[in-house]
């Protein structure tokens, strides 16, 4: 009876550990969340309808992405991290998500560090621009005139804390001179200045740039990038301009909320790489001005960590706080 009792036993157990094993084989069996923390419409937005669409083709089930802006990518991000961790919640996180806001608000209503990665999805390379009438030619004509007189040449931004604010910050730390920041509400309005001319200089990106950038509207006098870029190459980098130790992008990637199941992760991971490497994904994304971001999860962490660390020093060095 008691062998009889143990066999029963045993074979129930192996039916628990099948019906699990399948129900996690399984995943996705529904609808999966798409987070995107900024209006409809907008580069993110379109970055993740536009990957959204190879995901889907991969899960066998629909990506439906949903936007949830405001509060500097907050908003987003906390419902992210508040979300069942059953892989059926995703979202889109940013630079200032992972990277800037830890250092620019005492307090957040998430974590960056209790989020899933699951991996990057692109990044907008960050530039030098002044107006077609602008006297200056070079970022050395921009360094020299700001130490001639500090403070007196004006620099737009896409508003207080933004990847545009914060390459001016790190800009003016390395050169070691004193511009004058104006922050607008949202990059449209900015660039609008600097090209009327009542602003001297900005740090664009390349996505919202670069219709006037091919319109001669602007002209970039530098990237913030390691090697200068295909879409301007004969633009020099900063560190070939005289500005070492300058590296500055808007980036963005995939996380969910912790716990999220391994496979789950494993899978979206794999697929999110294998779609940015789509030429037909890839190369809309490139004629956005933006550069596809294909990273592991591991290695997404990792970039976004290393950015926290080297962004907090630049936001802590200019005395930043935006709460």
């Amino acid at each position: 009876m008691s062998k009889l009792m143990n066999s029963v036993k045993t074979l129930a157990a192996v039916a628990l550990v099948t019906v699990a094993a399948g129900a996690q084989a399984a995943w996705p069996e529904r609808a999966v969340q798409w987070v995107v923390p900024y209006p409809a419409g907008g580069g993110s937005d379109v970055i993740a309808r536009l990957v959204a669409t190879g995901l889907e083709t991969s899960l066998g089930q629909t990506v439906v992405v949903e936007n949830k802006p405001g509060a500097a990518t907050i908003i987003g991000a906390t419902f992210v991290q508040n979300a069942a961790a059953d892989g059926y919640v995703m979202g889109t996180a940013d630079s200032g998500t992972l990277a800037y806001n830890p250092s620019l608000y005492s307090k957040l209503q998430y974590d960056p560090e209790k989020f899933t990665y699951i991996g990057g999805l692109a990044r907008f390379p960050l530039m030098l621009a002044v107006n077609e009438a602008s006297p200056f030619k070079t970022v050395q004509d921009v360094i020299k005139a700001a130490r001639e007189k500090p403070g007196s040449l004006s620099s737009a931004s896409a508003g207080a804390g933004s990847p545009h604010h914060l390459a001016l910050e790190m800009f003016k730390q390395r050169a070691d001179v004193n511009i004058l920041h104006v922050p607008y509400k949202g990059a449209a309005p900015a660039l609008q200045d600097l090209i009327g001319g009542q602003v001297d200089i900005g740090f664009v990106d390349s996505a919202a740039a670069l219709s006037n950038i091919k319109a001669g509207k602007l002209r970039v006098l530098a990237v913030a990038t390691p090697e200068r870029i295909a879409l301007l190459p004969d633009v020099p980098t900063m560190a070939e301009a005289g500005v070492e130790n300058f590296n500055a992008y808007a980036w963005q990637g995939l996380v969910g909320p912790a716990g999220m199941p391994d496979e789950a992760v494993k899978k979206l991971s794999a697929d999110l790489q294998a779609a940015l490497k789509q030429p037909e994904i890839a190369d809309k994304i490139r004629a956005m001005g933006v550069e596809p971001l294909p990273m592991t999860a591991q290695d997404f962490k990792q970039y976004a960590d290393a950015q926290r660390t080297e962004w907090a020093e630049v936001i802590d060095k200019a005395g930043i706080k935006l709460d």
